[in-house]
């Protein structure tokens, strides 16, 4: 569906585009209501409102927020992503996503020097200058890209492969909110939490199910679908558990410029008819 993108990225986290330039790339597109969801934080919102001002397009305030679940029978903890949108009382957030901000900041920290072990060169002055000088910005995407400038690796994605990804040897966890409390916190700020992406945690399907089932207990209120690239087997079942458990659904591209190029701005799943849309429910 054109017209609605409810997950995108700002430099001010790790996209590309300025809040500015997403807006105007935005109304380029045909987008008349567009989430701004950058990592940990809400900076880029005002900017992008008012870029927005004389033109027909809705932006609504939105963050992507690094939480995380487990499960009973188990001690490991599982990242997730979950999408806020449509503050009505965006204080409760602002207040939890300055936390947020300083773990992501002391996570970079230990990232690069954990790196700067494993590659004997010191990269954090160059990730910092990549956000302007500020740490809470930084992103494993703005690392990978330093690595590739100091020709440690030949592309961002094999500095995940050799060292960001999960179980690799500079991957340092994001011990932030876990998802009981990131639902909480943005049901308080009178908005409402989207699981995003779920399939692309690298779960089995059983976790997928038992994620979104828990996701709905704990008063989530709706899923992204998953994008059309997908396989159909994967959509299908992502719609009946969605439908299983009474769910609202989400579309959003997770636009993130050129560094990720081959996702378009605008290009987001078609809902069923039978789904209904969170935007629905937007003030």
């Amino acid at each position: 569906m054109h017209g609605i993108d409810l997950h995108t990225h700002s430099n001010i986290s790790d996209g590309t585009l300025s809040p500015s330039c997403l807006v105007d790339a935005a109304i380029a597109c045909g987008i008349h209501t567009l989430a701004l969801t950058d990592h940990d934080t809400m900076d880029g919102l005002e900017t992008a409102i008012q870029q927005a001002q004389g033109h027909d397009i809705q932006i609504i305030s939105g963050a992507e927020i690094s939480s995380q679940w487990s499960r009973p029978n188990t001690k490991k903890a599982y990242g997730v992503h979950i999408v806020a949108l449509n503050m009505q009382n965006p204080e409760p957030l602002l207040d939890a996503l300055v936390i947020q901000k300083n773990i992501r900041a002391e996570r970079a920290q230990q990232i690069c020097q954990i790196l700067q072990q494993c590659t004997g060169q010191d990269i954090y002055t160059d990730v910092l200058l990549k956000v302007e000088g500020e740490p809470d910005r930084i992103t494993r995407t703005h690392i990978a890209k330093a690595l590739v400038e100091k020709e440690i690796v030949a592309r961002p994605q094999q500095a995940f492969d050799r060292f960001l990804k999960e179980g690799k040897r500079a991957y340092v966890k994001f011990d932030g909110l876990n998802l009981a409390d990131t639902i909480r916190i943005i049901h308080e700020s009178e908005g409402f939490a989207i699981l995003a992406h779920p399939t692309r945690y690298d779960l089995s399907s059983t976790n997928v199910r038992y994620l979104i089932e828990l996701f709905a207990k704990m008063g989530g209120d709706a899923v992204e679908l998953p994008p059309s690239v997908d396989p159909v087997s994967t959509r299908q079942m992502i719609d009946r558990i969605i439908q299983q458990f009474d769910l609202k659904v989400s579309i959003g591209s997770d636009f993130h410029g050129e560094n990720m190029p081959w996702i378009k701005l605008g290009h987001t799943p078609q809902p069923n008819p039978h789904q209904t849309g969170i935007w629905e429910s937007f003030r």
